[in-house]
């Protein structure tokens, strides 16, 4: 198993097998599921953690800040190559890129969700979840349990 961080290059054969893990990071706000659900995971696999080691808060949010452009694409780019994408939204926070993200990827049929009770827009997710026939699970042992199989 290979773990990527941005700015690390996706250059990916296209036969291995990838997960991407979007989900709730808002720095200091949610822990650190990603690291968490690595620990699970081996195999042949690739795995995109997007949560990047040198993130710097000041970066102005825009296409013109290059270190933060260079991170939303590296995200973007992760997203469209993955094979599975882990989406945890964690409750107590508020995470509206990923909320983007799944709007992005609802219809791609390579999600598999954790949203417990308590996430403040658990409806949608509900909702979406349902429309588009992704696994969505409320508990985190369910979540890395569906993440692990559909990894194997």
């Amino acid at each position: 198993m290979l773990v990527l961080k941005p700015p690390a290059p996706l250059a990916i054969p296209p036969t291995t097998r990838v997960v991407f893990l979007a989900g709730s990071i808002e720095m200091g706000a949610a822990e650190d599921w990603q690291t968490k659900l690595t620990a699970l995971l081996d195999g042949e696999l690739i795995v995109l953690n997007p949560r990047r080691d040198e993130w710097d808060a000041s970066w102005r949010q825009s296409i013109q800040e290059p270190k933060f452009r260079e991170q939303v694409e590296w995200e973007l780019d992760g997203l469209d190559r993955a094979d599975v994408i882990a989406m945890w939204f964690a409750a107590e926070t508020r995470s509206p890129i990923t909320l983007l993200e799944l709007g992005l990827h609802a219809r791609g049929g390579k999600l598999i969700i954790g949203c417990p009770p308590g996430f403040w827009r658990r409806g949608n997710i509900e909702v979406v979840s349902a429309r588009y026939g992704i696994s969505l699970h409320a508990t985190w042992d369910a979540f890395s349990t569906a993440v692990l199989t559909a990894c194997a």
